[in-house]
């Protein structure tokens, strides 16, 4: 299985920053793992919106996954309570 190229926008890497760096680590650590099975179980597509979303905890992480050119672009990360909107 190819390799895809694991991109995180400003807009997330600013939202990363904002994470304690305990569990941004490990939303980190997922986040990379996408690079080697950008759907794993457990994740969603997303309604009303591109991408997909992963869980960790309580926190979300949206993504859109372009296939032709072997992208995963990580949009947002953040508090389910927060993420949505």
């Amino acid at each position: 299985m190819p390799e895809y190229q694991v991109r995180i926008t400003k807009t997330a890497q600013k939202q990363l920053d904002k994470i304690p760096s305990q569990i941004a680590g490990r939303l980190f650590d997922l986040i990379q793992s996408l690079a080697t099975n950008p759907r794993p179980h457990g994740c969603k597509k997303l309604k009303g919106r591109d991408g997909f979303r992963i869980r960790k905890g309580d926190f979300r992480i949206i993504y859109d996954v372009i296939d032709n050119l072997l992208i995963v672009e990580v949009i947002a990360i953040g508090d389910r309570k927060d993420i949505y909107d």
